[in-house]
């Protein structure tokens, strides 16, 4: 499985390992928000979101609502505020992947979409709840968008598709 993702400053970074280490997670793999995802995003497709990529402006992530998904994979995440800048940037990227992907995941694609960071996922209802109390009420995290990558889900590998901008926003 491809996820196309945006990698955190170093700041936000901490702030959410902090908190998923409150919870007893061990943080692993990147803090992140999950834009897309199918089972392949070829070099063809990536090369046309690298180009795009360039033209758009990444806006910051407010990660502010702190919820649940309760499915067969229960998750705790901390919910982006969703604006106007944040879905241009998901519809455009949809833009390209549109018909161009393997198996696109529908919890990623427009309408579906719930921008998110996953804080803890695959535990019971119990730990879920634990793990909520443990960490309620949580403070705002503005996360910067340190980059746009697409990530192989199985072998960790991370193709950097666009660093953010380091001038002033």
């Amino acid at each position: 499985m491809h996820a196309l993702v945006a990698f955190f400053d170093d700041d936000a970074d901490k702030k959410v390992r902090d908190l998923q280490r409150r919870i007893g997670v061990t943080p692993g793999f990147p803090p992140h928000l999950t834009y897309a995802a199918a089972t392949t995003i070829g070099q063809k497709v990536r090369k046309e979101l690298r180009e795009d990529l360039e033209r758009l402006w990444l806006p910051d992530l407010w990660l502010h609502h702190l919820g649940t998904f309760a499915a067969v994979d229960n998750v705790l995440m901390l919910a982006a505020v969703v604006d106007a800048e944040l879905l241009a940037v998901h519809s455009a990227i949809h833009d390209v992947l549109a018909g161009n992907v393997k198996n696109p995941s529908a919890y990623y694609l427009p309408g579906n979409w719930v921008p998110h960071c996953t804080l803890v996922h695959g535990v019971g209802e119990a730990a879920i709840r634990s793990a909520f109390a443990e960490v309620f009420p949580v403070e705002p995290i503005r996360a910067k968008v340190r980059e746009v990558s697409v990530v192989d889900t199985q072998t960790g590998e991370v193709d950097v598709l666009k660093k953010a901008s380091t001038a002033p926003r």
